[in-house]
């Protein structure tokens, strides 16, 4: 007679890829447990995607109605503390720390962390629980930097710098990939002095050129903060008035003063839970898994950012549906990872989609290309958006849409289009021949599938 377990599933970790799993896998009327640390729902939901959401939004909103010159420069002001209630409130509206829905699809919910004994056994608090199987679902967290003195210093991470309750006067930000940006951007818009520094010769060093060139401008020009690339944060020290950081640029080495020093390093996945206990290989980038997501341990399955490469709310959603689909029903389906879109939260808004100019360079593929600036379409001039483009990229032969970078307010439902048209393996042509409206910023997508297929001709 086999071994009796307490579950037949227990996921570890309730984010994105963790609850469309359980909720997947409560279907089978299998015994089904999810354990977490933290907040139910994931640090995506509850620290990132929803208090961004409405952080970001105020204030761009602030930012564009302040320059606004029928406003005849009145005097605006706003509730720190207010803005920061609200994204607490939107959060548990959106369900962060909610429990209920799992609840109601019959899976058991423990809060605590789990720690491995052996492959089918974990430790949570006091309590030892076992499984058949398991899901690793363990998302990422900060990568702490090697700077000298950073334990000494009061720091904010990405999870904490939207929350603080007083609006500083200077920020400087360690890292200039999207999250730096974005939180570069709220502060500036704010009224903040801003600096940002990235170790790269860029900032936004993982997106195309073009997008890099763009931001910086905009982020130069209009929000007038220092933009600092291939520059190293060598030490931060602090007393009783102020943080000071210690850069170098070129070799030259300098220190500035401000109020608040943010850490926009990176993320490396969450793996200090007794991973080699259950047999589970893993390396820093990641547990080791195959196109099935099966571990090295033949009973447990690892999803989300708890793996190496590419990570968002809606891939890791789609990883955990498509395991739990194939545990149901015994099937052996990989991941469609096409179509999938990168955001970066700035103003304007910044999403990669498909296959960019360097991944295609690297990949040794011609490709043909166009690009329409959004100040020349119809909407750049009635919203007087002087930044922002359209890049579409296609094959040589088919002119089927290979990827594109948008840069513009509401790149992120642009990319849609591009999304389905690669998903579906659609052309230039059929997109340049689908109606768009022609005040909209969607039309300069049209625009360049027209002026690719000019090229063809």
């Amino acid at each position: 007679m086999g071994r009796k377990y307490d579950y037949d599933y227990m996921i570890i970790g309730s984010g994105p890829a963790g609850s469309a799993a359980a909720l997947g896998l409560a279907k089978s009327r299998k015994r089904i447990a999810i354990v977490d640390g933290g907040n139910f729902g994931g640090a995506r939901l509850n620290t990132r995607n929803v208090p961004y959401g409405v952080a970001l939004d105020f204030a761009h909103t602030y930012s564009n109605i302040s320059i606004y010159p029928e406003f005849g420069h009145q005097e605006l002001s706003f509730s720190f503390p207010t803005l920061i209630s609200r994204q607490l409130k939107t959060v548990a509206k959106a369900s962060g720390n909610n429990k209920s829905l799992l609840e109601t699809a019959n899976i058991t919910c423990i809060d605590g962390y789990a720690n491995f004994l052996d492959p089918h056994t974990v430790a949570i608090g006091e309590h030892q629980r076992t499984a058949a199987n398991f899901i690793l679902a363990t998302g990422a967290q900060l990568k702490a930097p090697e700077i000298s003195g950073l334990d000494a210093v009061n720091y904010l991470t990405p999870a904490t710098a939207i929350k603080t309750r007083r609006l500083p006067k200077a920020v400087f930000v360690v890292g200039a990939g999207a999250t730096g940006c974005e939180i570069a951007e709220y502060f500036a818009e704010l009224g903040t002095k801003v600096l940002i520094a990235e170790m790269a010769e860029r900032i936004l060093p993982r997106e195309d050129k073009d997008v890099s060139t763009v931001i910086s401008e905009y982020l130069t020009t209009e929000l007038d903060v220092t933009v600092l690339p291939n520059c190293k944060v060598v030490a931060l020290e602090q007393d009783n008035l102020s943080k000071r950081v210690i850069f170098q640029t070129g070799r030259a080495e300098k220190l500035v003063r401000v109020d608040c020093i943010v850490l926009a390093t990176g993320s490396e996945p969450n793996l200090d839970y007794g991973l080699e206990n259950a047999g589970v290989k893993y390396q820093r980038s990641g547990v080791k898994v195959n196109k099935y997501f099966e571990t090295s341990a033949k009973n447990i399955y690892a999803i989300g950012d708890c793996l190496s490469g590419e990570s968002s709310s809606e891939r890791a959603e789609h990883e955990g549906a498509l395991l739990a689909s194939n545990i149901v029903n015994k099937a052996k389906n990989t991941v469609n990872y096409s179509g999938f879109t990168r955001i970066v939260d700035t103003y304007p808004q910044v999403a990669t989609v498909g296959l960019n100019e360097d991944d295609l360079l690297r990949r040794d593929r011609k490709y043909h290309k166009a690009v329409v600036n959004i100040a020349d379409t119809m909407a750049g001039q009635i919203y007087n958006m002087d930044y922002g483009f359209v890049k579409l990229l296609t094959d040589k032969r088919g002119y089927h849409i290979l990827g594109a970078c948008i840069v513009a307010p509401n790149a992120g439902l642009m990319a849609e289009e591009i999304a389905l048209a690669i998903r579906h393996n659609l052309t230039a042509a059929e997109i340049a021949s689908t109606p768009h409206q022609a005040d909209s910023y969607n039309y300069a997508i049209r625009l360049a599938a027209r002026e690719i297929i000019t090229k063809k001709k």
